[in-house]
């Protein structure tokens, strides 16, 4: 089999697309890029709409914070201190266990009964987990740049007579935005490296339409090698990464655009090895 004809049939697998059957025996290095590239869709999947989601989130959160009512504060507090300070396996390992506890038949609700077994797989369960936990950290980031617009920005929005919304759409978010960029890139960052810990997880792969490290365990269980598809994977995971290094540079640039060049945060790639 041509490698190009292996692309055709293993390419979209994880999706459900193409060969139902994963090689057995004499594997090669395209199969191996193939399928480990396959099972980088979910991965992107999961980091994609747990970023868009809890982009929004993050910044109710952190204004939540910011709020004089301690019943607006109180509760973000808490949820930050909870996300924050418990281990993201202990979350996906307490949030499968709890969401499999949910009735089988469905939960009725003013007469109509509510499909709930979904929430336990992984396409939905593990992508609501990454979603709170990215949104907890991002909100301790905006919450911080938040805390250190300038004063100064503030009092001459108000000299020019912009108060309440208005000086918050058009001085403090955009300023709260620039300020903390630079962290939310490393964020983001560690948030797809993080979509590799579904696998272990306890949520489900759909018949065997896993993420990227489920073919390359597969892969290892088959040939007792591990030096082949882990470094597979990190491959793929470090071009990731620098991609999202140059969208979200391309972003921050826009951000800073009206400042002196040497005046300018830059994004700088942070790797965080212990959370």
């Amino acid at each position: 089999m041509s490698c190009l004809q292996t692309i055709a049939d293993y390419g979209l697998r994880s999706m459900g697309i193409g060969e139902r059957l994963l090689p057995r025996a004499d594997f090669t290095l395209c199969q191996q890029f193939t399928l480990i590239g396959s099972g980088m869709i979910w991965n992107i999947y999961f980091g994609v709409l747990a970023l868009l989601f809890g982009f929004f989130f993050a910044n109710a959160l952190a204004l939540a914070k910011a709020a004089r009512n301690p019943l607006a504060r109180k509760p973000a507090e808490w949820f930050i201190f909870v996300f924050r300070g418990s281990p993201l396996f202990i979350q996906f390992f307490l949030a499968y266990e709890a969401l499999v506890l949910l009735p089988r038949n469905g939960i009725e609700i003013f007469g109509i009964t509510a499909e709930v077994s979904w929430l336990s797989r992984a396409w939905a369960g593990a992508l609501i987990v990454l979603f709170l936990n990215t949104a907890a950290y991002s909100a301790e980031i905006f919450y911080g740049a938040l805390r250190s617009v300038p004063k100064g920005d503030l009092e001459a929005a108000e000299a020019y007579g912009i108060t309440g919304w208005n000086r918050f759409r058009r001085v403090e978010w955009p300023t709260m935005m620039r300020l903390a960029w630079p962290s939310y890139t490393n964020e983001a960052i560690f948030l797809f490296h993080a979509t590799t810990l579904v696998f272990f997880s306890g949520f489900p792969a759909f018949r065997q339409e896993g993420d990227a490290l489920y073919y390359a365990s597969y892969f290892v269980d088959k040939t007792f090698n591990p030096f082949v598809p882990y470094p597979i994977v990190a491959f793929y995971f470090v071009i990731l990464t620098l991609a999202l290094t140059g969208v979200f540079g391309a972003i921050n640039r826009r951000l800073n655009r009206h400042l002196p060049s040497n005046e300018r945060s830059r994004v700088k790639l942070r790797p965080q090895i212990i959370r």
